[in-house]
């Protein structure tokens, strides 16, 4: 199976975050194949989303993110937790998609947490050497998965962003509903009220 080409990312980051979801991260490396299915991401649209890194311009750090698309943007939180994202949109842009929980495929034990942008990155053998990747790359690419129905996807508000103001509400994070590999699960069970 050949991995996605890149012009699959050459789109609106909310375009691609959809359609990431159900589809395969590979990654070989030392810790050798490992394959997750992504169940979960946030979209983060450009300059103008101030939940977005590239808001501040263009910097050392951000630069992957201006283009092409089809890179790898790697970074870390907390100085400890990688965080994987996908760039996308067209050069200039500033776009990239946060890859945020996948579901054990290869590799990996069923059991090991995957459920958060660093977990996932640990387990999966990601770090800043994979900055500005290809992600059509023998050591790093995505592959597709089975489609999920738009009936099978949530969507809300961004985790961690609250500093954004109004970008922080906007639904930008989808994940596949009932999934149980999701980072921060949210029930669509209505809260009691004592």
């Amino acid at each position: 199976m050949s991995p996605l080409p890149l012009t699959f990312y050459a789109r609106p980051a909310l375009e691609v975050a959809r359609d990431l979801l159900g589809t395969l991260l590979v990654v070989d490396g030392v810790k050798g194949r490992r394959v997750g299915r992504i169940v979960e991401v946030e979209a983060y649209l450009g300059e103008h989303d101030l939940a977005c890194h590239s808001s501040k311009g263009l910097t050392p750090r951000t630069e992957v993110m201006f283009g092409p698309a089809g890179r790898a943007y790697m970074y870390l939180i907390y100085g400890m937790h990688h965080c994987f994202n996908v760039v996308t949109d067209s050069e200039g842009v500033g776009a990239a998609v946060l890859v945020r929980a996948v579901e054990p495929v290869e590799g990996l034990s069923p059991g090991e947490r995957t459920d958060g942008p660093g977990r996932l990155c640990r387990v999966l053998g990601l770090n800043l050497n994979h900055n500005k990747q290809r992600l059509d790359s023998d050591g790093l690419h995505l592959l597709p998965g089975t489609p999920v129905p738009d009936a099978g996807v949530e969507r809300g508000p961004r985790i961690g962003v609250e500093y954004a103001g109004a970008w922080a509400a906007e639904p930008f994070r989808l994940w596949i509903r009932d999934s149980g590999h999701v980072s921060r699960f949210v029930s669509r069970a209505p809260r009691r009220r004592p």
